[in-house]
């Protein structure tokens, strides 16, 4: 009787331990609840969560980097206070001082307006042309660096360039201290921001640029999605850096 209850304690504990080692490696094998991606310049690299209350832009915008769409495309447009912007495929091995931006692939996105997403600074954002509904371009982005506000420069924005349209007043704390593109907003479609790396944008404000604003020189990106293990390394870093 004595070994037959040895025998079966010992079964007991490996079972306890088999559950819990394949709930900890289902746990690891989990898709992540947030998509990333990294891109690359020749000024560093900055990393990028695609939100999730924008889910036309988010599946797309993974869709063309895993088929390495954006791989050796410019940003061709930048404006200092104001965004820099990319993904136009006629940049792809363009000719020096040629004009860019009209660029795009054969569909649209449909507008994905949140009153919850702004166009602070490092948020990434859908370009578009003059079309009534709205709808985004399928390929080109910017990043938006803006600038920082008052009260009363936010309240002639609302007057004179928002028709009237009220900012928050969370929203307006943040256009007042990390700044961003006010007027922007419920304009074109915000489907993420930068986390980590904005760096690397600040420094690519600063190029010189031709009277069209492309950069004299090219400036080429490499854009890639981070894999589980880099999601999960990445956000307990920031958990951690939220915490400090």
């Amino acid at each position: 009787m004595r070994w037959k209850s040895i025998t079966y304690n010992m079964l007991k504990r490996l079972s306890v331990l088999l559950i819990v080692s394949l709930l900890s490696l289902s746990s690891w094998a989990a898709k992540p609840r947030n998509e990333y991606v990294r891109i690359r310049t020749d000024y560093g690299v900055s990393i990028v969560k695609l939100y999730n209350e924008t889910p036309l832009h988010r599946d797309n915008f993974i869709k063309l980097v895993k088929e390495g769409f954006y791989d050796g495309l410019l940003f061709h447009r930048i404006i200092k206070d104001f965004m820099i912007q990319g993904g136009d495929p006629d940049s792809r091995n363009a000719a020096k001082g040629a004009g860019l931006g009209e660029g795009d692939l054969d569909y649209t996105i449909p507008a994905e307006f949140r009153d919850s997403l702004f166009h602070k600074k490092g948020v990434l954002a859908a370009a578009r042309d003059e079309n009534p509904d709205k709808s985004s371009s399928a390929a080109q982005f910017f990043i938006v660096e803006g600038e920082t506000y008052t009260d009363g420069a936010l309240d002639s924005l609302e007057t004179m360039r928002m028709e009237g349209r009220k900012i928050p007043a969370y929203q307006r704390e943040v256009y007042k201290t990390i700044g961003g593109v006010p007027y922007l907003d419920q304009r074109y479609t915000v489907f993420g921001e930068v986390v980590d790396g904005m760096d690397m944008f600040d420094k690519l404000e600063e190029v010189a640029t031709d009277s069209n604003d492309r950069p004299l020189a090219d400036q080429k990106m490499e854009i890639t999605i981070l894999k589980r293990g880099e999601v999960r390394r990445l956000e307990k870093a920031l958990a951690k850096a939220k915490e400090s």
